[in-house]
């Protein structure tokens, strides 16, 4: 895991539950298809593989994110600053955010897809554990797939932690318990 301050290591979590994954692997297989007949543009159907992460942000089984990926995958969460590898560590990051986010929500509004790499358009929502109030708020993840669009290559997600926090209630600098 690489980060750029101690302090993105805690936040990260509270920003990080905005990915998602698919309970099953053979589900993203299905994915190439959608993504072959969109080969640019914005498709009119989401790619099994985007409903898969999504599935697998809003599910409770962190193991069902990090099966979504390659095995050298990386995951990264440029809100808070940290990069995640493999299988396990981003399973690892879902069930951090899992602990410090009630209600995590990824829904999709938009794809794009252009040959191996789709772009998301989303809303990010949940509840930080200890905030007077849930947040909501626009996101953009960018997904590389590998050559047959069965699994994640690259994963990084942009939002802004500072909306995060304001509309949850909290301080610009506020970060979560450890734990």
């Amino acid at each position: 895991m690489t980060f750029r301050p101690l302090r993105a290591v805690t936040v990260l979590a509270a920003a990080a539950a905005l990915s998602v994954t698919a309970s099953t692997v053979s589900t993203a297989h299905a994915a190439s298809a959608a993504s072959t007949h969109a080969s640019q543009g914005t498709d009119r159907r989401t790619p099994r593989i985007v409903s898969a992460w999504a599935d697998a942000w809003n599910g409770t089984d962190p193991r069902a994110l990090g099966a979504l990926f390659t095995a050298d995958g990386t995951y990264t969460d440029e809100a808070v600053a940290v990069t995640f590898r493999g299988r396990k560590e981003i399973s690892g990051w879902k069930a951090r955010a899992d602990s410090l986010i009630a209600d995590v929500h990824v829904t999709v509004r938009a794809t794009r897809v252009e040959g191996d790499r789709v772009t998301v358009r989303a809303v990010y929502s949940g509840h930080l554990k200890g905030a007077p109030r849930p947040f909501a708020v626009p996101m953009t993840t960018v997904l590389d797939l590998d050559a047959h669009h069965c699994r994640i290559e690259s994963d990084q997600d942009h939002y802004s932690l500072a909306t995060v926090l304001s509309q949850s209630g909290l301080p610009a600098d506020w970060t979560p318990p450890a734990g």
